[in-house]
């Protein structure tokens, strides 16, 4: 019985997705996929990745 109320609430937000504009910040964007350097440093610190070193190419 609860299906029809779930049903109703992900099409009213699929259509809140597919029809209002949204201003995009491309910076912002761009920051988060490619992190900035304050970031990465803090949040590594000292210790070296465990994966920096890996290749799939190499297998």
């Amino acid at each position: 019985m609860g299906r029809g109320r779930a049903k109703a609430k992900q099409t009213k937000v699929a259509r809140d997705l597919k029809y209002r504009t949204h201003e995009t910040d491309f910076g912002a964007l761009a920051r988060e996929l490619h992190g900035s350097e304050e970031a990465s440093d803090t949040e590594q610190g000292d210790e070296p990745d465990e994966w920096s070193d890996y290749d799939p190419r190499r297998d």
